[in-house]
């Protein structure tokens, strides 16, 4: 057999190449471009290889990545509007006691941590937004933490912040990022809104996509996140009035398993002790118990040995 030429081997790759390229040219093609296939090609510019240079899909595209008319334009390059927002109304979260306060800001910095800890300020600062909009709102709890950690008693990991739920929360936080976190939970607590997301309840990453949010209307992608609000009356402005309690009762995750209090009988506390009228063997009786008119106080009694008692004092 005569040995196949140059140029024949390389109209036969070239043949090979583009049998391998071409299935994935056709699926990455977009659904207009398929749709309008009958239109000629010589009228997409983006078509014309005379006209095509390196980066010229950027200018062909210009117009395509324009805000949505009557969406607040926001410049960054990690928010993308995808509706028109109202701002939350703003309120300053301070607690009705210094420890109220503490437990608030700490909840807080606890949500922007574990839900966005890696994300930019803008991210950080939506999911503090979102959590405060709860608080405002009739359909959550009056309290920061009641609202972090709403369902976190749950074994399904059906909790409102899946952190407080899935064990998240055993890991050690960087103090470089929880210093971060707790900066914007202060500026939030303080009055500060993040106007972008509006008045956003829900969001969840991109990566996944939950049964609730079809019933949603989306508001904004910012960093991972995309962010929705309540359609209807629940998601206006005169939805989000109720006033912040102020008293946080809880400062943490709900416990699961709550161990058992032995149940002492009330004679029991009361009543002195009585000896046996026949001690065993080797039976030593207890020293009686005071009466209660002569306890000062409830404290277990020690149970040092006495030539040990006196041990750890220093000698004089």
């Amino acid at each position: 057999m005569q040995a196949m030429g140059w140029k024949g081997r390389s109209a036969i790759g070239a043949l090979a190449l583009f049998a391998l390229v071409a299935p994935r040219l056709i699926t990455a093609a977009p659904l207009d471009m398929l749709d309008g296939m009958d239109s000629p090609a010589q009228d997409d510019p983006a078509e014309d290889a005379a006209a095509n240079f390196p980066g010229s899909a950027f200018f062909y595209a210009q117009g395509a990545f324009d805000p949505v008319p009557g969406v607040e334009t926001v410049r960054s390059q990690h928010v993308l509007g995808l509706d028109a927002v109202k701002a939350a109304p703003a309120a300053i979260f301070r607690g009705l006691t210094s420890l109220d306060s503490y437990r608030a800001l700490n909840c807080l910095t606890s949500a922007v941590y574990y839900e966005a800890g890696n994300e930019p300020d803008e991210g950080q600062r939506a999911v503090a937004q979102v959590v405060l909009n709860r608080v405002r709102s009739q359909l959550w709890p009056d309290t920061v933490c009641g609202v972090v950690y709403e369902g976190s008693e749950r074994t399904d990991y059906k909790c409102q912040f899946t952190f407080s739920c899935d064990g998240a929360m055993a890991r050690m936080p960087a103090p470089a990022l929880w210093a971060r976190a707790r900066r914007v939970a202060q500026d939030a607590l303080a009055g500060q809104v993040y106007a972008p997301v509006g008045l956003a309840t829900h969001y969840h990453t991109l990566a996944v996509r939950p049964v609730w949010s079809s019933s949603l209307s989306p508001v904004a992608v910012i960093g991972a996140h995309i962010f929705y609000r309540n359609p209807g009356f629940n998601g206006t402005p005169a939805a989000f009035r109720a006033a912040y309690l102020g008293h946080e009762m809880i400062s943490g995750p709900a416990r699961r398993v709550w161990p058992a209090r032995p149940v002492v009988p009330v004679d029991a506390i009361a009543a002195p002790y009585t000896v046996p009228a026949t001690p065993a063997i080797g039976w030593t009786p207890p020293a009686p118990r005071r009466a209660a008119s002569d306890r000062d106080d409830d404290l277990p009694q020690s149970t040092i040995r006495p030539e040990y008692r006196n041990s750890g004092r220093p000698l004089i």
